[in-house]
């Protein structure tokens, strides 16, 4: 269960206040007060200003840490604002941590013109939170460089997926702990730890001194200000790691790491509910909760403005997508179109809720914005998948028949200490139906390997289905117990090493065996090709001078034709009618026949 928000601010630093923040960083003469607040009672507030017989070990030990046992950044703000009285100033309601409304200075002016360099790792979804952390930075005065060396304020975007990922980051903290310290000591820049990570280990990360800020993927509106109290009052670090259960962002137009790529991201939901056993999502991202229709319906129209031939949608259990918001434009109906499971072979750990706008119905208004961009979504569970979403994704020329489908096991004895609330044998049914309605369909999937207590024949079944499904892609890996999952508290990490190696060395072979027989088949047909790269290679004696990804996800190569003029025209963001000519497990090789 999901920890509850409470109030009652945790401030390491003997309850001192925001008076230096706000002095240095918007120029004001104000002694704010801060006080511990309760639903019912605010206690005596203390009042201090900024003087000089503060010593620099106290400063070292401050810290301020917000989390679900604490008031939210924006509670604390308000509190600022409490009088003798007790009685605030502002409406609570338009106290945000990116527009503070009773400091008489814009909170745009928190960056005056200082320089941020930002390194993601992990999923699209943490390519996307950059994007929305690219707009509020920009929009708090801050500038974005590509070069860290002229930073002063470095962001890592974390993933806590698996242990290999955490380690990384840390290995990352510890060489910017050297270059702040050795190699850039006059000007060491501001560290922060943000995502999935961060929300994990919480102050962990402020307890080895490695970073200044941290926060979680709920937090990303207060890091302006959260920059500002680590550079002046809480100079042992700042947290901000509370989970939300309605934070989607929606107000905040992303800001594209790269406004010359092709394809584009969309987050329309976050947080999931499944609490599979091994995975560590939930507590990292939350509860589900879904944009608004309208939002999404916009953003499309503004990525097709801007030129992008191709969007994906994200969310960490994406189809399940379920808006309950007030739509100017679309009625919200009590029984949505694709409200229902994949089917009867499958089932949740929670009770579903009725109502609302499903993912079959926002599938049907976006692809509709613009009917020649591309639409992809990751990712999804396959409970979620109704015979209406099937149906729409066969029928509408831009929804790329691609479809993502995790199983993460082919052993029903695993599946169900996964819980992940189906068999085998619902999930192949589902498998059989997609491609009834959706003919050539392309279908990846997720694999862990060496699950708790997996024994040789559970290995095995997860083969067995392999071949039997024969994936276009698969994504696999060893598992990597998480803190705080299910799994950590009911099973034990008992398959060795050794065997979790030539396991995932297993199910890869014959992955690439499988895709490689598979592939063979495309060679001859024509396929249409959105060419994001017009870098020419040149692979085993063979010169390719474009690629790109077709409608079902393949990545192809283009042959370097010199004699072929419509070819040399091709710029990136074309679409492209090519035949393919050669093939491996993973990519197709083929000839360009013409521009779409």
């Amino acid at each position: 269960m999901l920890p509850t928000r409470r109030l009652g601010p945790q401030l390491h630093s003997n309850k001192k206040n925001l008076h230096g923040f706000i002095k240095s960083k918007m120029g004001l003469d104000l002694k704010v007060r801060c006080g511990m607040a309760s639903t019912t009672t605010v206690a005596q507030p203390t009042t201090t200003t900024t003087t000089t017989t503060t010593t620099q070990q106290d400063k070292v030990k401050r810290r301020l840490v917000f989390d679900n046992r604490t008031p939210s950044f924006q509670d604390f703000l308000m509190q600022q604002q409490l009088g003798s009285t007790g009685t605030a100033t502002v409406d609570p309601s338009q106290s945000r941590p990116d527009q503070v409304p009773y400091l008489s200075t814009s909170s745009q002016l928190l960056g005056q013109g200082a320089k941020y360099f930002i390194e993601v790792y992990g999923c699209q979804m943490n390519v996307n939170d950059t994007e929305i952390l690219n707009s509020i930075m920009l929009n708090s005065g801050y500038e974005r460089t590509l070069n860290m060396e002229e930073a002063n304020v470095v962001f890592l975007v974390t993933c806590a997926i698996r242990e290999s990922a955490e380690t990384r980051i840390w290995e990352r903290l510890k060489y910017l702990r050297h270059y702040r310290t050795k190699l850039n000591s006059e000007t060491p820049p501001v560290i922060g730890v943000l995502g999935c990570m961060a929300e994990r280990l919480k102050t962990k990360i402020l307890d080895g001194r490695l970073a200044d800020v941290v926060c979680g993927p709920d937090g990303y509106r207060s890091i302006p200000h959260l920059i500002s109290l680590a550079s002046t009052e809480y100079q042992n670090g700042v947290a901000n790691v509370m989970l939300s259960a309605d934070e989607t962002y929606t107000d905040i137009m992303p800001v594209r790491l790269d406004k010359n790529d092709v394809s584009g991201w969309i987050s329309i939901m976050r947080g999931c509910n499944n609490m599979c056993s091994f995975c560590i999502v939930p507590f990292t991202r939350g509860i589900e909760r879904s944009r608004p229709i309208d939002s999404i319906v916009n953003e499309m129209r503004y990525l097709s403005e801007q030129g992008v031939k191709e969007v994906t949608l994200l969310g960490q259990n994406v189809n399940s997508y379920r808006d309950t918001s007030e739509s100017k434009y679309y009625v919200n109906q009590e029984n949505s179109s694709g409200s229902g499971l994949s089917n009867d072979g499958f089932k949740t750990i929670y009770k579903a809720k009725d109502g609302g706008r499903r993912f079959t119905e926002l599938l049907d208004k976006i692809s509709l914005v613009d009917p020649n961009m591309r639409i992809r979504f990751t990712s999804p569970h396959p409970k979620n998948f109704p015979t209406e979403l099937l149906h729409l994704i066969a029928e509408r020329p831009n929804l790329c028949k691609s479809i993502h489908l995790p199983i993460q096991s082919g052993s029903n004895t695993v599946l169900e200490r996964m819980r992940r609330g189906y068999t085998r044998e619902a999930y192949l049914r589902l498998v059989e139906e997609m491609r009834r309605i959706i003919p050539n369909v392309w279908i990846s999937s997720d694999f862990i390997t060496g699950f708790c207590e997996e024994t040789e024949q559970e290995h095995q079944d997860t083969v067995s289905l392999m071949k039997q499904v024969q994936y276009d892609m698969a994504f696999m890996f060893a598992y990597s117990m998480r803190e705080k999952t299910h799994a950590h508290r009911r099973y034990q990490d008992n398959v060795e090493d050794s065997v979790k190696s030539r396991r995932l060395a297993e199910i890869i072979a014959t992955f690439h065996e499988t895709a490689a027989t598979k592939n063979k088949s495309l060679v001859g047909t024509e396929q249409m090709v959105l060419i994001d790269s017009t870098t020419s290679k040149s692979k085993r004696g063979v010169a390719t001078r474009l690629s790109g990804r077709t409608d079902g996800g393949h990545k192809m190569f283009i042959l370097d034709q010199d004699d072929n003029d419509a070819l040399s025209k091709v710029a990136k963001g074309d679409m492209i009618r090519a035949q393919v000519e050669k093939t491996t497990s993973a990519s197709l090789t083929g000839r360009f026949i013409s521009t779409v």
